[in-house]
């Protein structure tokens, strides 16, 4: 059986219908001739006018014509509406409902629900039981139910954010298609496969080649991410594609816990490729704020890839006891850590010829701090190592020759001087394996290499509780590594040296992935976990993702994962956050090594229908068109029944412009009516534009250094007078006299006429508009420097979270197209374009100062050209330059340094100096003809 084709959304309305017969009778009544008497004065003029013979009665065909406009009225205003026909089951047996609620359905996921809707109302019509199955569930019993108790049930079904496991239903099919060998079985497939399908696929084979299989499916085009990676240069992730008919280009956004966005990587597909690459180039501090990843305008949990605690880049700083050749790196003590830590982590080594190198890499906010064959250290560095590892940090010790002859409390167990050589002419011992990780070691679970040989170490004291203090050890159960925790952080210790001289563990796989673990220590509760008593072998999730990619309380049926969890997510183990706050853990919908492949399911033979529903008809437009043609028709007529037609054909032309009016507007499409009529007004052409004031040349006639105002009246004086004493020294000290420094509103002013904008950030301020980003965005492009001052130099904490003026700078570059930033290297032209600088200090010396990295040197040694002069059109720095440049109206310093060094000042000064000459010369002090002066004024 089969419904009516047709409804109607206001069926009282036809009972009019019946009034159709009355009308005919009423339309039918002709009024009574009236009586004429003839005026005799105007007797001559009767032959004068034309007779006119008026029909006694309105003609049958006019008056059908009437009755058909009349019942075409009706119709349309009782709303009818024209529903595809269904055809019936060709089956008579139970219905079996098999639905993929995967991630893979969430993009038709409304559509498919109602697809299932439709075939259990069909059986119900049919009398026919009902059976549904949810790939993505738990594997259960199949039972049959009546068709309402199904509707329930399906409308019950929830979107999961994991892979359909459709090879663990495969038995329990198989038990119910032996019960019931005459079921149909519809299967709502989305079409993407993740490999281990086939054995799936063959038994659903078998069912369509006996007729009882149909499959509604749509176009595979869905997108997934996986294996995000924080790299040296940029936050990396995979981009997945089914097949090659999906979107072959989009954008990756990254966002922090909160939300909010922090940058936006585009990816772009070859023409046959199936997976590719986004690149997010962001500050450390940025790429380690971001703890989720997703693709613009996908809904799916397999869209959203989530970052953890281990994703994060630490900062590593490295100090050496010795003194290494450059022209020969292997013989380094730190070259070894370096590239080992390097992939995962940001290297900070001290300045040559430092006089404090431990102090000067602890003033940049490190995570780790790795001390190579250090001996003795004395009380003042010693007590600021130990307040760093009191506040969270990380210190790492290799042993040597100097830390073997010295002893400090910098260590986690006692040592013994001389250490213990294994091997040698002098030795009767052969040099030694390492023995298996145990539980309570934060490697466990890492392999040993048998090749691995230690021919030397330091030895450590026998005590109570070495054991548990040791999470490496030789053969024989002496000490390779240790550690403890101390106050919040670790101090953990190599008893071998960072090179190759005591061991071959350096050249070893293994060494990295020891260097991993524990870099990975800093700024969790893994270190309490890893150096207590009590080891937590679980997580338990916090947050999870739905169907759709959105955070949502753990289900029920969630459980705790182990802290070694590396695979896909699955029905226990649903994507999300796992373990505490400060040492979370991410589990994603997809595993770093799946890929996505599109289902073969025409091979089934198997019919394959689409998974949106025909689209029911409103026949109302076409019903009053028809009506209107007969009401024109219907006014001809009738004009031509009373001989003035010859008058309507004058007037042909309005009648057949308000035709086509009212059929275009009834008889266009819904979208198109729905559409604003309001036009774009095109730009003035170039010729008509308005003039530039005269005002705006007068500007540009002198270099001025420019200031953004943000409305915070402090903070604008200071900018106003810091650039007032950069231009006193600049004109004092340099051939550049500089015109007054101007405050400028970023989205009014022209920014052209300025070569520096010094943009001082201030937390809590409106973020500027698009148009206004997208105009400072044009300034940088065509030579401009701008430079970000954050100012909160002295408040950001080592391993913390991000300032609220670091979190404002990072919403207002979001959508900024700037270039990758790195730290100011010592050899960038920065350094050398009038002063020879170190560094860039201003009224703190702690922060960190960020330019566009540059491009990698060729084979000659020479870098490539770049647009731009290779001026950085972005300097970002948080060390307060404008108020260590302030100076009154007398002349006098306006804000006390906060450093020791008594030429900070100065140095701040400078800076300025060589910041100017920068953004005026670009990369002019790079050219090799400085090369002679700079070498006479370093002596050398």
């Amino acid at each position: 059986m089969s419904s009516l084709p047709i409804a109607f959304s206001a069926p009282l309305a036809l009972i009019a219908l019946a009034l159709l017969p009355a009308l005919w009778l009423i339309l039918r009544v002709t009024p009574p001739r009236p009586r004429r008497i003839d005026f005799p004065p105007l007797k001559i003029m009767r032959d004068l006018v034309a007779k006119r013979e008026m029909p006694a009665h309105t003609p049958w065909w006019l008056l059908a014509l009437r009755m058909a406009v009349a019942a075409l009225a009706i119709l349309a205003v009782a709303g009818p509406v024209w529903n595809p026909v269904r055809d019936a089951a060709a089956l008579r047996g139970p219905l079996l409902l098999v639905i993929d609620n995967g991630f893979g359905a969430a993009t038709d996921w409304t559509e498919r629900l109602a697809i299932a809707e439709n075939r259990v109302a069909a059986a119900a019509r049919d009398g026919r039981a009902v059976a549904l199955v949810g790939l993505a569930e738990a594997p259960a019993e199949i039972a049959l139910s009546e068709p309402r108790a199904a509707v329930e049930r399906l409308r019950a079904f929830s979107l999961q954010p994991h892979a359909p496991d459709r090879g663990a239903h495969l038995q329990r099919l198989e038990a119910f298609w032996r019960a019931q060998p005459q079921a149909e079985t519809v299967w709502i497939a989305d079409g993407l496969g993740l490999g281990g399908d086939d054995d799936f696929l063959a038994r659903m084979r078998q069912e369509a080649s006996a007729g009882r299989l149909s499959i509604h499916t749509s176009p595979a085009d869905q997108l997934a991410l996986t294996a995000p990676e924080n790299l040296a240069g940029a936050l990396t992730v995979k981009v997945l594609r089914p097949s090659v008919n999906a979107a072959a280009s989009g954008q990756v956004r990254a966002l922090d816990l909160k939300g909010l966005p922090l940058g936006d990587a585009p990816f772009v597909f070859g023409t046959t490729e199936l997976q590719t690459t986004a690149r997010l180039t962001l500050p450390i501090e940025v790429r380690n704020a971001v703890s989720r990843l997703e693709i613009v305008g996908e809904r799916s949990a397999g869209a959203v890839a989530l970052l953890d605690d281990r994703a994060k880049r630490r900062r590593v700083g490295i100090v050496s006891g010795t003194t290494a050749d450059t022209a020969q790196p292997l013989l380094s003590p730190t070259y070894y850590v370096s590239r080992a830590l390097s992939p995962f982590a940001e290297i900070r080594e001290p300045r040559a010829g430092s006089t404090d190198p431990i102090g000067e890499l602890l003033a940049q906010n490190l995570s780790v701090l790795v001390l190579a064959d250090i001996g003795a250290l004395d009380r003042d560095t010693a007590d600021k190592v130990n307040a760093f590892i009191e506040r969270g940090g990380v210190l790492l010790r290799f042993a040597g020759a100097r830390l073997a002859a010295a002893s400090d409390e910098l260590t986690p167990v006692r040592l013994r001087r001389g250490g213990r050589t294994l091997g040698g002419g002098l030795s009767w011992e052969t040099p030694r394996k390492l023995a298996p990780f145990n539980r309570e070691s934060p490697f466990f679970g890492t392999q040993v290499s048998d090749e691995i040989r230690v021919s030397r170490q330091i030895l450590a004291e026998p005590e109570p509780d070495l054991a548990r203090k040791t999470w490496a050890a030789l053969e024989d159960g002496t000490p390779v590594v240790t550690g403890e925790r101390r106050g919040d952080g670790m101090l953990a210790m190599m008893h071998v040296t960072a090179d190759t001289t005591w061991s071959n563990l350096p050249l070893s796989g293994l060494f990295v992935e020891m260097l991993r673990k524990i870099v990975a220590l800093s700024g969790t509760d893994a270190a309490e976990a890893q150096a207590g008593d009590v080891r937590i072998e679980t997580l338990s999730p916090t947050r999870v993702l739905d169907g759709l990619g959105a955070f949502r309380s753990p289900p029920v049926t969630a459980q705790p994962v182990p802290r070694s969890f590396t695979g896909r997510a699955i029905l226990a183990h649903p994507p999300g956050i796992y373990g505490p706050s400060d040492g979370t853990m991410a589990v994603n919908t997809l595993a770093p090594a799946d890929n996505l492949a599109a289902l073969d399911l025409a091979s089934l033979g198997a019919p394959l229908l689409p998974v949106d529903q025909p689209v029911a008809k409103d026949m109302r437009p076409l019903l009053l068109v028809l009506a209107l043609v007969l009401l024109v028709a219907d006014t001809l007529a009738t004009l031509w029944l009373g001989g003035r037609l010859n008058i309507a054909r004058r007037r042909a032309a309005p009648v057949a412009l308000l035709f086509a009016l009212g059929f275009g507007l009834l008889a266009a499409p819904e979208g198109l009516r729905a559409q604003s009529t309001a036009t774009p007004v095109p730009a003035a052409p170039a010729d008509q534009r308005p003039p530039i004031p005269r005002e705006l040349f007068a500007a540009g006639a002198v270099t001025r250094l420019a200031y953004v105002v943000t409305g915070d009246k402090s903070v604008d004086e200071m900018s106003k007078a810091g650039l007032a004493g950069l231009n006193i020294v600049l004109g004092a000290r340099t051939a550049l006299e500089p015109g007054e420094a101007v405050g400028v509103d970023v989205a009014r002013d022209e920014l052209a006429f300025f070569p520096i904008l010094y943009w001082p950030v201030v937390a809590g301020r409106p973020i500027p508009s698009a148009e206004t980003l997208r105009k400072l965005e044009a300034y940088m492009k065509g030579g401009g420097l701008v430079i970000f001052d954050t100012r909160d130099a002295m408040s950001a904490r080592p391993g913390g979270g991000a300032t609220p003026e670091g979190d404002q700078l990072r919403r207002m570059l979001q959508t900024l197209d700037i270039p990758e930033l790195e730290p100011i290297p010592r050899d960038h032209v920065l350094t050398k374009t009038f002063y020879i600088l170190d560094g860039f200090v201003g009224r703190y010396d702690t922060g960190t100062t960020w330019v566009e990295i540059l491009p990698p040197a060729g084979e000659d040694g020479r870098r490539p050209a770049r647009a731009g002069d290779s001026v950085s059109p972005i300097v970002i720095t948080s060390n307060d330059l404008a108020a260590a440049w302030a100076v009154g109206r007398r002349g006098e310093a306006l804000v006390p340094m906060s450093g020791s060094d008594p030429r900070q000042r100065e140095m701040a000064l400078r800076a300025g100096v060589n910041l100017v000459m920068y953004a005026l010369t670009g990369n002019y002090k790079a050219d090799q003809v400085h090369v002679p002066a700079l070498l006479e004024r370093l002596g050398q």
